[in-house]
C-alpha cells in the first residue's frame, strides 16, 4: 500500500510510498578519455562558449541524453577486465594497435578542421588538440617499444576502426548530408559549419575517455603499483587529459553559436553516431579470458535458467502506482450536483475521496516511519537471513493492517477499468525499463523468464503498462482489483502486500521452476519490501536509493556496492582463477545501480 497527497485541491501522483523511498535521480559522472593529454589548448576568456552556463552547453546537454552509450562503453567486457587489471596483455597489445590507426585518423580529421575554421582563436585551440594527440601517439609509441615488437604493423585494421576512422574522416572532409564539399564551398560561414560538425564527431571520444579515465582511477588502490595498466589509467584521469576533453566542449559551443537549429540537429546527430562507434570498438576487442559481464554471455540456454524478478511501483515506474489509483478514484468521483443511479456502485464524493485519501496517507506516513524504527536493532549485527526475515515480518502485518484500512474506507470503489487501462497506457516508466525487458522477452533462445512481483493494488494498471511499451509476456505476480461489470467493487484479491508474501512468491517461482537446469536468479528493486528477494536472490540490484531500504539494510549487516565497481572487483578475483560460480544467494551483498541503463549494460551488454 502507498499513497500521499499534499493539501493541494487537485490530486497529485505521491502515495503512501514517499515514506519509503526518497529516491533522488542518480546520475553518472561524466565520462572521461585516453585520447589527448595536451593541457595548453586554453581558448581565450573572450570566447562565447566561456559564458554558457554549463547545463545550458551542447556537449554537456548531449553527454547527459546519450548517457546510456557511455554506459554500455563502461560495462564492455574490455573495459571492466581493463580496469580490474586482469586484461590478457595480447588484448591490449591489439587495442594499442587498433587505437593508433584512430589516432591518426583522428590527428588528421583536427588538421582539416584547422582548415576550415575561419576564426584564429578557433584555429590556435585545434591546432593545440591535434599537437596532444601527436603527444598521444608518442606515447603509444612507449607501450609498442617496450614489448619489442611492432603490433601496429602486425594487427590489420578491423572492421570497427575502420567504420570509425571512415566517419571521422568523412564528416572532417564535409561529407555530411546537406553540405556541399569544402572545394565547392561558397563562403567561409560554410565552411566553418564544416569545422562545427567535425568538433561534433570528435567530442564524444574525449569526454568518454576522461569519463573511464576517472572511473578506473577511483577504483586503483592507493598503494596499488603492480596494475599493468596503471600508466594507461593514470594518462586519462589527469589534469591535462581532462582540461584537453572539456576544451574540445567549449570549442564545440564556440563554433557551433550561429548555427541553425536544423544545423544543431546534424552536430546531434553526429555525436550520437560517435558514441555508438565507440561502443562497437571497445565491443570488437577480441578477448580470451572469460568475463563476468554481460552476464548472459556465461550463460548457457541449453543448461541454465536466467530468472529475471522486478518489482513494479519506482522501480519501474517514475510514480508509485498507488498514487494513479488515487488519482483516478478522486478525478472521476461524483460531483456534489450529480445523482447516482441506484443500479451503480455507491461512491464517495469528490470531497469526502480527498479528504480520506489525506488522512489514510497521512496515518500511513506516521506509523510506517514508526514501524521501521521498531524493528531496527539497537547496534549493527551481523548479516544474517533468519533475523532480517523475522524483523520484517512486523512490517508485514503493518502492511496489511493498513491495507485493511484502504479497503474498510470505500475508496477504490467503482473505478472503471477502462479508466484504469488508459491510466496504464499513459504510466511513465523508468528510462531504459522497457527497452530492458524488451530484449529479453525478444530474444527466444536466451531461456529467460521475467517476472514483476508487486504490491500495487491492480494487475492491470501493470499489465496494460507493459504492454503499451510492447511488453506482453512477463509474469505479473500482484493484487487484483475484484469487478462488477467492469466497475471496481472496492475489494482486492490478495496475492502480494508484504515483504513475507513476496519472498513467498519468489521462493514458489524457484521451486516450481524445472530443476533439470541450472537457476541464475536476479532480482531488481527499491525499497524495504524486496529487502528480502534481494539478498535471497543470486544476484541482488538495488535501483534508486531509498532511506529506508538503506537503514534497514545496514543496520542488518547488508552491504551496499556501487555495481560498476563490484563489478570490477568479482572480475579481478575471476581473473585470479575464483570459480565461475561466483554468484551466490544469502551473501548479505547488494549492488546499486542508479539507472536502468547500468543494469542493462551489465545483464545483456550491447
Amino acid at each position: 500500500m502507498r499513497l500521499l497527497f499534499s493539501s493541494s485541491p487537485h490530486p497529485i501522483p505521491t502515495l503512501f510510498r514517499l515514506a519509503r523511498s526518497h529516491r533522488p535521480v542518480c546520475s553518472s559522472p561524466p565520462p572521461p578519455t585516453w585520447r589527448s593529454s595536451n593541457p595548453m589548448a586554453i581558448l581565450p576568456k573572450s570566447s562565447a562558449a566561456a559564458v554558457i552556463p554549463s547545463e545550458e552547453r551542447l556537449a554537456t546537454r548531449f553527454w547527459i541524453k546519450y548517457r546510456r552509450e557511455s554506459v554500455l562503453s563502461l560495462y564492455s567486457p574490455f573495459a571492466l577486465c581493463l580496469a580490474s587489471g586482469s586484461l590478457k596483455i595480447e588484448t591490449f597489445r591489439h587495442y594499442i594497435a587498433q587505437d593508433v590507426h584512430f589516432l591518426k585518423a583522428f590527428a588528421h580529421a583536427y588538421e582539416l578542421a584547422e582548415d576550415c575554421a575561419d576564426d584564429d582563436d578557433a584555429k590556435l585551440a585545434i591546432s593545440e588538440l591535434r599537437k596532444g594527440i601527436l603527444e598521444e601517439l608518442k606515447m603509444h609509441n612507449s607501450f609498442v617499444q617496450e614489448w619489442g615488437s611492432d603490433c601496429v604493423n602486425e594487427s590489420p585494421v578491423n572492421s570497427a576502426t575502420l567504420k570509425y576512422t571512415e566517419f571521422l574522416l568523412a564528416t572532417a572532409s564535409g561529407k555530411v548530408e546537406g553540405l556541399k564539399a569544402p572545394g565547392k564551398l561558397a563562403t567561409p560561414f560554410e565552411k566553418t559549419k564544416i569545422a562545427a560538425y567535425t568538433l561534433g564527431a570528435m567530442t564524444p571520444c574525449m569526454r568518454l575517455y576522461a569519463f573511464l579515465g576517472k572511473e578506473f582511477q577511483r577504483l586503483l588502490e592507493p598503494y596499488e603499483h603492480n596494475h599493468p595498466y596503471k600508466k594507461w589509467i593514470e594518462n586519462y584521469s589527469s589534469e591535462s587529459f581532462q582540461a584537453s576533453a572539456l576544451q574540445t566542449e567549449d570549442l564545440l559551443d564556440k563554433l557551433s553559436v550561429p548555427l541553425t537549429g536544423e544545423e544543431l540537429n546534424i552536430i546531434e546527430k553526429l555525436y550520437h553516431q560517435a558514441m555508438k562507434l565507440e561502443i562497437e570498438f571497445f565491443y570488437s576487442q577480441p578477448l580470451t579470458q572469460p568475463t563476468i559481464a554481460p552476464l548472459t554471455k556465461q550463460h548457457d540456454p541449453e543448461q541454465d535458467h536466467l530468472m529475471i524478478f522486478s518489482d513494479f511501483d519506482l522501480t519501474c515506474t517514475v510514480v508509485d502506482s498507488s498514487a494513479i489509483l488515487a488519482e483516478i478514484a478522486i478525478v472521476t468521483a461524483p460531483k456534489p450536483d450529480q445523482n447516482q443511479p441506484a443500479s451503480q456502485i455507491a461512491r464517495m464524493s469528490f470531497a469526502e475521496l480527498r479528504n480520506t485519501w489525506g488522512l489514510l496517507s497521512t496515518q500511513y506516513t506516521e506509523e510506517y516511519e514508526q514501524c521501521i524504527e521498531s524493528i531496527l536493532p539497537s547496534e549493527k549485527v551481523e548479516f544474517n537471513y533468519e533475523t532480517l526475515h523475522k524483523a520484517l515480518e512486523q512490517l508485514s502485518d503493518f502492511e496489511k493492517r493498513a491495507n485493511s484500512r484502504v479497503i474498510e474506507s470505500g475508496v477504490l470503489k467503482g473505478l472503471n477499468l477502462e479508466d484504469i487501462k488508459r491510466a496504464g497506457q499513459r504510466l511513465i516508466l523508468q528510462d531504459g525499463c522497457i527497452s530492458f525487458f524488451q530484449k529479453i522477452t525478444k530474444n527466444k533462445s536466451l531461456n529467460a523468464n521475467i517476472h514483476v512481483l508487486s504490491y500495487c493494488w491492480c494487475g492491470d494498471l501493470i499489465r496494460t503498462a507493459f504492454s503499451s511499451g510492447g511488453v506482453d509476456v512477463l509474469n505479473i505476480h500482484a493484487n487484483e482489483f475484484n469487478y462488477e461489470e467492469s466497475i471496481s467493487t472496492g475489494e482486492i484479491v490478495w496475492k502480494v502486500q508484504s515483504p513475507i508474501d513476496k519472498i513467498q512468491a519468489f521462493n514458489d517461482i524457484l521451486q516450481d521452476c524445472s530443476n533439470e537446469r541450472k537457476k541464475l536468479s536476479v532480482y531488481i528493486g527499491d525499497s524495504v519490501g524486496d529487502l528480502l528477494c534481494l539478498v535471497k536472490a543470486d544476484i541482488g540490484i538495488v535501483i534508486g536509493s531509498s532511506s529506508s531500504l538503506r537503514k534497514v539494510g545496514s543496520q542488518y549487516g547488508v552491504s551496499f556496492v556501487p555495481l560498476f565497481p563490484g563489478l570490477v572487483k568479482k572480475q579481478k578475483e575471476f581473473g585470479e582463477g575464483a570459480s565461475p560460480c561466483i554468484w551466490k544467494g544469502q551473501s548479505g551483498i547488494l549492488y546499486t545501480a542508479s539507472s536502468w541503463d547500468d543494469i542493462h549494460a551489465f545483464i545483456l551488454g550491447w
